[in-house]
């Protein structure tokens, strides 16, 4: 497969607009190699030396695929074709970063992508070594891998080992949430777009599921949404109390002792979520394992912070998922402060946003 030097150069125009040269080269190079080392889904899948495991999670990709353009209306167009073996546990890591008093994450601007609230990089080493610039710089920095990420149109994306490494759950979770950036996409708005795939997310692997009769599969899964639905309103109610801590009067001195003492509140929050309404279920431990600061904040915000919004969007369209990609469309062209006022809204009734 041959590439023309050209496309790599507009390739570095998009991705990394405001950034040094050095981050130009580990972003072209990195794109470059991932683009080079994909392999065609169907001859894989022909070929005898192709291991059965890896044949049968191609097979459940190409369903899934299917499943999202025929019931989804997440038109493919030729993504998810080719598969890549990446040879770690991400493709991407990705650098975000707050001041040490704030909860607005630090943004890059990039001619198509946008400004978004992280900067990725295609090693990992490369990510830490800007996240410690940052840091000593007193931001708050969180280094997160990813295990996708999408073109947004420009190639036609493959399918990536990392994307593999768990259940067909995840991977439906993976695909319906790379389709939706390809199905709607806004400059500069990271909220809209991650809550806008993330909900596409959840409502479709519900939908999978279902069309696979899946119901003991489909009551742990509603199970989990209805933790992250909790998880998410206490997150909600620490970055209340956070903004209103970073805008008072107060010293640092006084605003790092109690920033400490909100965050050691909020595990404590997440501990009684466990024995009292979890059952014992550890539900989100494991994204508690890593040091808990404004940029980990910050993120997660980006992704489930407007799921009202889209749930309000997906019960006008009678779950139709057409009609709620148009609604989408149609938030998409509101004017930013009016689109982000809408965002925020919370649900008229919470427990509904776990039954979609």
């Amino acid at each position: 497969m041959i590439f023309r030097f050209p496309v790599y150069l507009l390739l570095i125009l998009f991705l990394s607009a405001c950034s040094g040269p050095g981050y130009y080269v580990q972003a072209i190079s990195g794109h470059w190699k991932l683009m080079h080392a994909r392999q065609d889904i169907p001859s894989l899948m022909d070929n005898p030396e192709t291991g059965p495991g890896l044949s049968q999670q191609l097979k459940t990709a190409d369903e899934i695929k299917s499943f999202a353009e025929d019931k989804l209306d997440l038109p493919a167009n030729g993504n998810y074709s080719s598969y890549v073996e990446v040879g770690g546990s991400a493709v991407v890591w990705n650098v975000v970063a707050t001041g040490e008093f704030s909860l607005l994450a630090k943004k890059w601007c990039f001619p198509v992508a946008g400004c978004v609230p992280y900067r990725g990089f295609f090693k990992k080493e490369k990510a830490e070594s800007s996240a410690t610039r940052l840091r000593k710089k007193n931001m708050d920095v969180h280094v997160s891998p990813a295990t996708a990420y999408s073109s947004l149109g420009w190639f036609k994306d493959p399918l990536l080992s990392t994307m593999l490494g768990g259940s067909d759950i995840r991977l439906a979770a993976y695909l319906f949430h790379e389709l939706a950036h390809l199905r709607l996409y806004i400059k500069d708005d990271t909220d809209f777009n991650e809550g806008y795939a993330s909900f596409v997310e959840q409502a479709g692997v519900r939908a999978w599921l279902d069309s696979r009769r899946q119901q003991d599969r489909l009551v742990q899964y509603q199970q989990l949404q209805n933790a992250k639905q909790d998880f998410t309103s206490l997150i909600r109610k620490v970055r209340g109390e956070l903004t209103w801590l970073y805008q008072s009067t107060d010293s640092e001195i006084e605003k790092r002792e109690k920033k400490a003492g909100i965050l050691k509140e909020f595990k404590h929050s997440h501990e009684q979520l466990i024995s009292k309404k979890w059952n014992g279920k550890r539900y989100y431990s494991a994204w508690l394992e890593s040091p808990v600061n404004n940029a980990r904040l910050a993120l997660y915000n980006a992704y489930a912070g407007s799921q009202c919004a889209f749930l309000e969007l997906f019960k006008q369209a009678k779950g139709n998922m057409s009609k709620f990609h148009q609604l989408a469309e149609q938030k998409s062209r509101l004017e930013k402060a009016e689109r982000e006022k809408w965002l925020t809204q919370t649900c008229t009734n919470v427990n509904s946003v776990n039954s979609i």
